[in-house]
């Protein structure tokens, strides 16, 4: 497979000019981490007494549903048949904001039941689920909005029916139902506006990150930063969960469908979509089941097909076949959003790309599409101009944009992309939506990415809520938003982290981080110190270093043994939620040896050594040659050897062993004076890889590490095998 990627690492390629970015999906793995529900502050008002009130049955005209709500506690009550899939609802009158249901039971209780409001009495929401309840008083905390207010039984816990005393409902009158009705793209050219019922709709949502099924516990923060709308990549069963809990709450969602290759160049796996009709079929087959299923769902706001994949194309094909595949795809989309508007005529179609270029593909061959979307970074505020250069007929929205991207920054000392702080990650959000609200009558809103809880490096890099702490940049999309972030508590700020050394920390030793933080409201704060290998040995996760306080925003680091290039993290924390995290690299090398390496560019031979694969040819001698960017690795088979000659009998005290991370947990060290008779001087079963410092006197020319157990499925390797006197 070919690229046409002029660079490894361009800015985000506009016009027609290509360029390899970012896999985003991969931060789309839901994460375990929970946020606490803000409870309401307003004023409670019970909702529900004397109101209308219906039941699926009763046991008799002296245990009817009004019963419930007649506000008498031990008088009446409502009692129903005996089977298990019972209900009762409440008619409210209007819409309300609901934050609490209290079920006084009689003897007869639910053990498993469900709370649903609902806007029509016909569509019914979950917003709270209980399954192990055991009768007396259930005061149950909820949010959500509607008309309709439901218990819906699951299990009994009697071999009688469910019957309540009553069946309060607590909230704020005056609620605003989800906006309803069909969504247009309505206007003409320059001048679109997109409709939900025939009223203007300006997105402004985010990308969403938790599992669907935590959603419930995640809208009512959404909904505090003045989301409107969330955008998925894949929409499926497990979808309803988000569905259910945005319109419950307000919000719409843009249901994405997820196409090969998804997410850019180098992830996603390669279609063809030129001859691979059997994919094409069942994907336009999936799509329109899913399409059928939640066309009417009062969430739908539109429907959004594929992912990057226009641009991702590159990573599967080249030349003339990459134009073929490119157009077959943009072609593809242009089937799905046919069918899509032959079962939805009342849902817009949209599809998304990396890259402007992808465009022309579009207008090309996809006339079906109601408007395009675009992820842009860094460079988002060059998409309009771009537009305008296209000559383009349709409006668009963002579906992610933010702080400029890996891909985007330059480099930094270390060679690795220089991440940009919390400060300028905020700054580009506010960048970003003033860029679109600027696009006026073209630019229809934005999901901001993302809306996502993964500790990792991409999670550091992008997420508003890591870990379920708030930061600079979620409170910069909540003023972009809902226009205001008066009367919150903020995150630290920290500025001028630096790292010394910056570019030689010894391995296992200790380097020094220092940084400024403060918090604006002098909340006392907690710090961390993190370490990701994500550019030393692919590991993405954060681990908690080992570190220690030094005094005035200092402190010492112990350095990983594992040489290159890592991310040392400083992460504030001010006890409410909140959360700034800085980072910058440090390379990581090995620590110093006191004497003179005699081994250092001296002959070296192994019992085999790897002729192709990877970063190889990698002989033996790459082992003694003092740079630790090469290394000797033999085949993978137990056992190997590589020994060096010093080139006279020579008396030495220490070796230093940089293992690559195919190492022996289990070798010798043997020496000799001719090369043919061997003496053991250090032996382990236990080795670990990384660096091993052996301290072993001996007097002797030849040098040999006899190699019995590997540490992986690889062979062995090393970077230097260092003999110092």
């Amino acid at each position: 497979m070919t690229t046409i990627a002029p660079s490894a690492r361009p800015r985000r390629a506009r016009a027609l000019t290509a360029g390899s970015l970012v896999s985003l999906g991969a931060l789309l793995a839901a994460s375990t981490t929970l946020l606490a529900s803000t409870p309401a502050t307003a004023a409670e008002t019970l909702l529900s007494q004397g109101k209308p009130a219906t039941a699926s049955s009763t046991e008799g005209a002296a245990w009817s549903a009004a019963a419930a709500v007649d506000g008498d506690l031990t008088g009446t009550r409502w009692a129903s048949q005996w089977t298990d899939a019972q209900w009762l609802q409440v008619d409210l009158g209007s819409s309300a904001n609901i934050s609490r249901v209290v079920l006084n039971w009689e003897g007869a209780y639910g053990k498993a039941y469900d709370i649903q409001v609902s806007d029509n009495g016909t569509d019914w929401r979950t917003v709270k689920s209980v399954t192990a309840g055991d009768g007396g008083t259930d005061e149950l905390a909820v949010t959500g909005t509607g008309r309709y207010v439901r218990l819906q039984g699951v299990t009994r816990g009697t071999g009688y029916g469910y019957s309540l005393w009553e069946f309060r409902v607590y909230g704020e009158s005056g609620g605003t139902n989800p906006p309803q009705g069909a969504v247009r793209v309505a206007g003409s050219q320059g001048n679109w506006q997109l409709t939900v019922g025939g009223q203007p709709y300006t997105v402004k949502g985010l990308t969403w990150g938790p599992a669907m099924a935590d959603a419930p516990r995640y809208m009512p923060d959404l909904k505090s930063m003045g989301v409107n709308t969330v955008r998925t990549w894949g929409t499926d069963a497990s979808s309803k969960a988000l569905l259910d809990a945005a319109a419950a709450h307000g919000l719409k969602v843009m249901n994405g469908f997820w196409l090969q290759p998804g997410g850019g160049p180098g992830s996603g796996g390669c279609v063809n979509y030129v001859t691979d009709t059997a994919y094409k079929n069942t994907m336009l087959t999936e799509f329109a089941k899913w399409v059928e299923t939640y066309k009417s769902h009062p969430a739908t706001l539109m429907w959004n097909v594929g992912n990057e994949s226009v641009l991702g194309l590159q990573n599967c094909y080249g030349g003339a076949e990459l134009e073929a595949q490119r157009n077959a795809y943009t072609t593809f989309v242009n089937d799905v959003a046919k069918k899509i508007h032959s079962i939805d005529p009342d849902h817009p179609v949209t599809s998304t790309d990396a890259w402007t270029g992808a465009w022309p593909y579009y207008k090309r061959n996809a006339p079906d599409l109601d408007l395009y979307s675009m992820n842009a970074y860094g460079d988002i505020c060059g998409v309009r101009q771009d537009w305008i250069d296209g000559g383009y007929d349709k409006p668009y929205i963002i579906t992610e944009t933010g702080n400029a991207g890996e891909w985007e920054v330059p480099d930094d000392v270390n060679g690795i992309p220089d991440e940009p702080t919390d400060v300028q990650k905020a700054e580009g959000y506010t960048k970003a939506w003033n860029c679109i609200t600027g696009h006026q009558g073209v630019a229809l809103g934005a999901t901001m990415f993302h809306y996502g809880l993964e500790h990792d490096f991409g999670g550091v890099w992008f997420n508003l809520l890591p870990d379920g702490l708030k930061r600079l940049s979620y409170y910069a999309v909540k003023k972009a938003y809902a226009g205001s972030t008066a009367g919150d508590n903020t995150p630290p700020v920290i500025t001028n982290m630096t790292v010394s050394p910056a570019s030689q920390a010894p391995a296992g030793g200790e380097f020094t981080v220092r940084a400024d933080i403060r918090d604006p409201e002098n909340d006392p704060l907690t710090h961390k110190i993190f370490l990701s290998g994500n550019y030393a040995n692919g590991d993405k996760r954060l681990v908690e270093a080992k570190w220690r306080p030094t005094g005035n925003g200092t402190f010492a680091v112990t350095a990983p043994e594992k040489l290159g290039v890592w991310k040392v993290y400083i992460q504030s924390e001010d006890g409410r939620g909140n959360a700034g995290i800085e980072t910058k690299s440090v390379k990581v090398v090995a620590p110093p040896v006191a004497g003179t390496n005699i081994a250092l560019n001296r002959p070296a031979t192994a019992s085999s050594a790897q002729a192709s694969y990877g970063d190889c040819p990698c002989p033996a001698t790459n082992a003694t040659d003092g740079n630790t960017g090469t290394r000797w690795a033999s085949d993978w088979s137990d056992p190997q050897w590589i020994q060096v000659d010093l080139g006279s009998v020579r008396s030495f005290h220490r070796l230093q062993l940089v293992w690559d991370p195919a190492y022996a947990r289990a070798y010798e060290v043997q020496v000799s004076d001719n090369g043919t008779t061997w003496r053991t001087i250090h032996a382990t079963t236990s080795g670990n890889g990384d660096i091993d410092a052996i301290e072993t006197g001996a007097t002797a020319r030849y040098v040999k590490l006899q190699l019995t157990a590997r540490g992986t499925g690889w062979g062995y390797s090393l970077h230097e095998f260092g003999v110092y006197s």
